[in-house]
């Protein structure tokens, strides 16, 4: 302790309060930890987290017999993993789960439906046991060496297979525009279009963020423009305020967001809100429901049931790759940080109007056939 330099603070008067011991949580303090955690993370992520908690509750309780502890065995990993991914047999593709247990989850509400799980399930079940030890502290047995190994060649295995990750289909041009010929003139029908074209032509917002859209973050700022400042992202959890930070919000899609303000008589709080019997205005809505509203417009508008709400994101990208929206303008309206995600749809964009894989057609036009080249 000799080199261990000591500051004496002030004289301060006695408060009466007993003093801590700074190298351990108090209770309170430790229950005030976990609510400013949960407070910062996303409803989205929160209930994700704890559906696939109450997952492996349910799991571990039914194969072996006692409550779930961490840090969990990393046999016990191990047997979740081969329980719900699947192998090649010589019947076919199985996995290790006793058909009674996996009826057992269903039933209990943890599962939908009997069967393996998408890959991207497991994976993310995983993941947040994982960040449940990384909170904890002490070993975490997804990243013990076996359990990664196993991870990585079932990954390997499930794309020699030809899995590919769920991906929904993309809101370009043609069907949004399908989409807003289903919006009357009834004030859902008004909602409904400004909501659209308020997510599609801002840069493709997520559905929480359209949901955090209002009068204070939300302005008019010209004839047919409104601009949205959209502080808090996916990619941007502490909002802060960026260059980027402004969203524009023009010509039709400022129209229809006008209308619908009009309509509405809002003038405070969430822009977009619940409709209750009568028209009445109602509560702001919760991201779900703009899910909700992209499946049934795009249900009467007679497109395939492979619309999602976040369809209206990569729709954006995917229409402004095939106009040739530059990728740094792309990017500074939806928000990407990186433009790893963003290059596969300016890469798919460009091959649709490849020259090179149209060669054969082009031959044709002009009257070439194989016989009238040299061999």
């Amino acid at each position: 302790m000799a080199n261990r330099r000591m500051i004496t603070p002030v004289a301060l008067p006695p408060t009466g309060i007993g003093a801590l011991d700074p190298g351990v949580l108090a209770p309170f303090t430790s229950a005030a930890v976990e609510a400013l955690l949960a407070e910062g993370e996303s409803a989205h992520t929160v209930r994700s987290y704890q559906a696939a908690l109450r997952y492996w509750a349910a799991w571990y309780w039914l194969r072996y017999r006692q409550p779930i502890a961490l840090p969990v065995p990393v046999a016990a990993v191990q047997q979740f993993l081969v329980d719900h991914l699947e192998r090649k047999t010589p019947a076919g593709l199985a996995c290790e789960m006793p058909p009674v247990l996996d009826q057992a989850l269903v039933e209990g509400g943890f599962k939908a439906k009997p069967g393996a799980p998408a890959l991207a399930t497991v994976l993310h079940r995983l993941s947040v046991l994982s960040k449940a030890h990384q909170l904890q502290g002490g070993s975490n047995p997804i990243q013990h060496a076996h359990v990664r190994e196993l991870v990585a060649k079932a990954r390997r295995a499930y794309a020699k297979r030809g899995v590919k990750p769920d991906k929904k289909a993309a809101i370009t041009l043609e069907p949004l525009q399908a989409m807003l010929a289903t919006c009357d003139d009834s004030l859902r029908g008004v909602r409904d279009r400004a909501l659209l074209l308020f997510a599609w032509a801002s840069g493709g917002r997520r559905r929480s963020e359209v949901t955090d859209a209002t009068f204070d973050n939300t302005r008019k700022v010209g004839p047919r423009a409104y601009s949205y400042t959209l502080l808090r992202s996916k990619t941007n959890q502490a909002g802060d305020l960026r260059p980027d930070s402004e969203k524009p919000i023009l010509d039709d899609a400022a129209d229809a967001l006008e209308a619908w303000i009009g309509r509405s008589g809002l003038t405070q709080g969430a822009i977009f809100r619940r409709i209750r019997r009568g028209d009445t205005i109602g509560e702001p809505l919760a991201p779900a429901a703009v899910r909700d509203i992209v499946k049934a417009r795009a249900a009467l508008a007679g497109l395939p049931d492979t619309f999602a709400a976040h369809s209206l994101r990569s729709g954006f990208v995917t229409e402004a790759a095939r106009q040739n929206v530059p990728l740094a303008e792309t990017m500074a309206l939806t928000g990407h940080t990186s433009a790893a995600t963003l290059i596969g749809y300016f890469r798919a964009a460009e091959s649709a109007r490849s020259a090179g894989a149209r060669m054969f057609t082009s031959a044709g036009e002009i009257g070439l056939t194989p016989d009238s080249h040299d061999t």
